[in-house]
């Protein structure tokens, strides 16, 4: 009976790969024409009508194509803009951000990094490291918890409702003895981040390690990333969090500047 089963999952399987890769062509096809309708998109795709439509049919309820009523056809959406404006704004800000990170770490003898909210983690863009970092570490590209990493609770406090309530309802996974793990405990360090406009952890992910970070904004004000600044606890103690974000949360404003954003900090 599991033969059965399993031959049905792996045609599924294929039929879905297939119909993605039908819909990126849909997507290629109107990219390349400008516009173009069923009976076309159909052609090039060597597929039937119907199945042609019925591709366009579920992109244009994404908003990634949009129909022409006066002509019936058919041309890329708001959609495709929107991924495109988010995926500039992520190169912007490892481009841009580079120059800051590099001039940070040589100041503060740290490792720098900037994070960007990635789905319920933060994912480092960017990394510098200073003259006096210990480890050699290389961040980039990795994914770490949000509860529990400077940038990740600044991005946290920061995220929309919906993201926040979500972590928030989960069971937070404990790193070490000092990570937070109780939802309330957490709640009120995420107010008190936004409030006073920086996070810090004090061994939470990593025994011996700490952190602070601030946020930065794109050219609507929102938070788009998180630039932090780590080391080893010894070097870092918590009595100089206050002067070390305060350089952080100038190297953020800076970043800021640099994305578009020219209102007060908030």
């Amino acid at each position: 009976m599991s033969g059965p089963q399993g031959a049905n999952g792996e045609r599924n399987s294929v039929a879905a790969v297939q119909s993605v890769d039908r819909a990126l062509s849909v997507l290629e096809i109107l990219a390349a024409h400008g516009e173009a309708g069923v009976t076309e998109v159909a052609a090039e795709l060597g597929v039937h009508k119907s199945t042609a439509f019925r591709l366009v049919a579920v992109l244009e309820s994404r908003g990634f194509v949009e129909q022409l009523a006066d002509r019936g056809k058919y041309r890329l959406g708001f959609g495709v803009v929107r991924l495109a404006g988010a995926a500039a704004v992520q190169l912007d800000i490892a481009r841009e951000g580079r120059v800051i990170c590099e001039a940070l770490a040589a100041d503060l003898e740290e490792t720098v990094n900037i994070a960007i909210l990635d789905g319920d983690r933060a994912v480092n863009v960017s990394q510098a490291r200073g003259p006096a970092a210990l480890s050699t570490h290389n961040w980039v590209g990795q994914g770490t918890p949000l509860h529990a990493t400077s940038s990740g609770k600044v991005l946290l406090a920061h995220a929309a409702d919906a993201v926040r309530k979500d972590v928030l309802s989960r069971d937070l996974q404990r790193f070490t003895p000092a990570t937070i793990t109780d939802p309330e405990a957490l709640r009120q360090d995420l107010d008190r981040i936004a409030e006073q406009g920086w996070g810090c952890t004090v061994e939470e992910y990593e025994v011996g390690l700490s952190a602070v970070a601030a946020p930065v904004r794109g050219a609507d004000g929102d938070v788009v990333a998180a630039l932090s600044v780590s080391g080893p606890s010894f070097r870092m103690a918590s009595q100089d969090f206050p002067a070390l974000a305060r350089r952080v949360c100038a190297g953020a404003e800076e970043l800021s500047r640099r994305l578009g954003f020219f209102g007060p900090s908030r």
